[in-house]
């Protein structure tokens, strides 16, 4: 094992340093609830009569002796997503697994889960980030009831994942395992999903090919097969050791994935004050675990989502981290796959290439993981996390996993990767700060000079595409997208529009203070852009015509503002006002206290400070 990069070390130095208060008072709190296992002794005989009065049989009888340690669980199952109706049969093979292995399982609760792939482009995506904080205050409410001994969270998509992590880190004390669902499997080429979608910006074809093409690409159960939020999301679960070795991205339905889920309950029983390993959650979420999880981000060129999700995380188990170590560590840490929408392959070839097992230990061959980490299985990635799960005469073991990638074309070691540095990048100058993720834009399209052409909704930006008005070189403004002014929605639709202008030859490219999909795109967009706009940010300064420079390899977003100068006072910034309806009203609340994007683009704050310490 080589040492760790000094790159790796000094980061991992400064985060520790910046959160030493928050992380203090984060882990006090832990110390004061551990004081209080088993959970139900502290429930009078009324609270407890009503805890276990739903349930039957010995399950009930486990209960109520307090004998046995009972495992909450948590999930998003819903039919609106595929990736989450695997989980309707879930919470029986946990119980009966639970039941085997001396303990007991409760449904503690649901949360609610929505899909920006069906909201995308719709009013509904103005609800879609601060789902997150609903999710999270719902898995607080689904564990308040302090019924548990353990955790089992199921969850899989964009902000489900993040939302039931962080109300998982407010119980920090309870150990906690989070039990994937898996991808589906492979449909229409994700290529050839993207070549329709042009087709139909232009005219090319009709909705009813398009309609055909979505099928064929989102035909099953479990998620998308393209690498987005989604399936980051169960990259960071397992590399920060939230997952059983190897479950990420084991199919639904399977023999396996049904062992998997069932030896998670049997595991978390394990990690109880009454099993071998007390392990709670809040010790598993340290600074080095959310290390590892930037990198691996990082080194797969995974979603930019996660430069609000993951500093929200963090927060929650009172670790701060900012967009200057994802930008430290990204200049170190090498591209090592090749996934669409940064190539071809889809989540199921990067599995079937070496997956999981070959990234960690490539990674912590080259000195870019932390390997002394607690996880769910036990100390140590490497002991762990690169073994591989197998049913052998159907009883699940683990095995050494692979040593070298099976495809070259999808997944490499730190020795060939694919780029020497990550697939991010901090853009910074006079429009404020932003993320761009360049691993899916090719060079000769990182850096442009262009007047602007700007826009308050992406709506409007379709109709200027429908009226042919963008067909030249511009940067496409979109502002007032932040989480202050409309919740932050993704502008995935716009990816397919500049695409083709791209590909007419015309240089591009999108700056905005709103969200992209996990799967941004060829085109450069700068994104997240803060402080935004509606937070009198200088992005809703720009007028159509205002040139701007983006050099995405430098970092630097810049515009000519001569021309500010001049204008000065004929330059106040504007306030576009957004329609409510379809239910944002009810997020009101949530947009007027949400922070910048850097800080989350949160409701929470960082929820903890020096006199949050429980007496």
């Amino acid at each position: 094992m080589a040492s760790l990069h000094p790159q790796l070390v000094a980061v991992t130095a400064r985060i520790i340093k910046r959160s030493k208060t928050t992380r203090r008072v984060y882990l006090t709190r832990i110390e004061h609830a551990q004081g209080k296992f088993p959970t139900r002794v502290g429930l009078s005989c009324s609270n407890l009569a009503h805890g276990f009065s739903a349930l039957t049989g010995q399950d009930k009888i486990a209960i109520r002796s307090m004998q046995q340690p009972n495992i909450g669980i948590v999930s998003s199952y819903n039919e609106m997503l595929s990736a989450h109706a695997p989980y309707r049969d879930f919470p029986d093979i946990i119980k009966q697994a639970a039941r085997t292995a001396g303990g007991v399982a409760q449904f503690a609760g649901g949360v609610p889960a929505m899909c920006d792939g069906i909201t995308q482009g719709n009013s509904g995506m103005e609800l879609s980030l601060f789902s997150r904080e609903i999710i999270a205050m719902s898995t607080a409410i689904a564990l308040s009831h302090n019924m548990f001994d353990a955790v089992i969270c199921l969850g899989i998509c964009d902000k489900i994942v993040p939302g039931l992590l962080i109300g998982a880190l407010q119980f920090g004390h309870l150990p906690t395992i989070f039990v994937p669902a898996g991808p589906m499997t492979s449909g229409l080429s994700n290529d050839e999903k993207a070549k329709v979608r042009q087709q139909f910006a232009t005219g090319a074809v009709g909705r009813d090919v398009l309609l055909d093409s979505e099928s064929r690409a989102y035909h099953g159960h479990g998620t998308c097969t393209f690498y987005g939020t989604a399936n980051s999301n169960q990259l960071l679960m397992e590399i920060m050791g939230l997952h059983l070795p190897g479950a990420a991205f084991v199919h639904p339905y399977t023999p396996l994935r049904d062992a998997l889920t069932a030896e998670a309950a049997c595991r978390v029983l394990q990690l109880t004050t009454q099993g071998i390993h007390y392990t709670p959650i809040g010790h598993v979420i340290n600074e080095k675990a959310i290390i590892n999880g930037i990198i691996a981000l990082l080194a797969t060129g995974g979603s930019t989502n996660h430069t609000l999700h993951l500093v929200a995380i963090a927060r929650a188990a009172g670790i701060m981290i900012d967009w200057n170590d994802f930008d430290d560590l990204s200049h170190v840490v090498p591209l090592l796959a090749k996934i669409y929408p940064n190539g071809k392959a889809d989540i199921n070839h990067y599995h079937a290439a070496g997956g999981m097992a070959f990234l960690t230990r490539t990674l912590l061959e080259a000195g870019l993981l932390h390997d002394d980490v607690t996880t769910v299985s036990g100390t140590g990635l490497s002991d762990h996390y690169t073994l591989e799960p197998r049913l052998v005469n159907k009883k699940l073991v683990w095995v050494d996993g692979a040593h070298e990638s099976y495809d070259k074309t999808v997944l490499r070691s730190v020795a060939e990767p694919f780029q020497p540095d990550g697939g991010l990048r901090l853009v910074q100058g006079s429009l404020g700060r932003g993320v761009i993720k360049i691993s899916a834009v090719a060079p000769e399209h990182r850096s442009l000079t262009a007047p602007a052409i700007v826009f308050d909704s992406q709506e409007d930006v379709q109709a200027a595409f429908d009226r042919g008005e963008m067909e030249r070189d511009c940067v496409t403004v979109v502002r007032f997208q932040g989480a202050r002014a409309n919740g932050m929605p993704e502008l995935h639709r716009l990816t397919s529009l500049l695409g083709v202008l791209q590909d007419k030859g015309f240089r591009v490219a999108l700056v905005t203070d709103g969200r992209m999909s996990g799967a941004s795109g060829k085109v450069p967009a700068v994104i997240h852009l803060s402080p935004e706009a509606m937070l009198g940010g200088p992005l809703g300064k720009v007028r159509s015509g205002d040139i701007i420079t983006l050099d995405a390899e430098a970092g630097r977003l810049d515009v000519d503002e001569s021309e500010w100068v001049n204008r000065a006072n004929e330059r106040p910034v504007d306030r576009c006002e957004h329609k409510l309806g379809f239910g944002s009203e009810l997020f009101s609340v949530l947009r007027s206290a949400a922070l910048p994007a850097e800080q989350g683009a949160s409701a929470f704050g960082t929820m903890l400070n020096e006199r949050a310490i429980p007496l």
